[in-house]
């Protein structure tokens, strides 16, 4: 298995991501390890802090709506 140290990764901790699929912001918690092959992330809910795990190809950077 490869080196976690030396790989590159699409996202760093504390970016911003949403779901390919749609859905609310989330910031990056965690990169993945050589245990769990996905990025932790976590977002609000109202005032409930919630988390999830999603791999890389199901995440995009965000993009906040342009302002008129």
């Amino acid at each position: 298995m490869a080196d976690p140290k030396n790989k590159t990764y699409a996202f760093k901790q504390g970016d911003i991501v949403v779901l390919k699929s749609g859905g609310p912001p989330m910031t990056i918690d965690e990169l993945p390890n050589l245990m769990l092959d996905s990025y932790s992330t976590r977002w609000f809910k109202g005032a409930t802090q919630e988390h999830g795990r999603f791999g890389e190809h199901l995440l995009v950077k965000y993009e906040p709506p342009a302002k008129k």
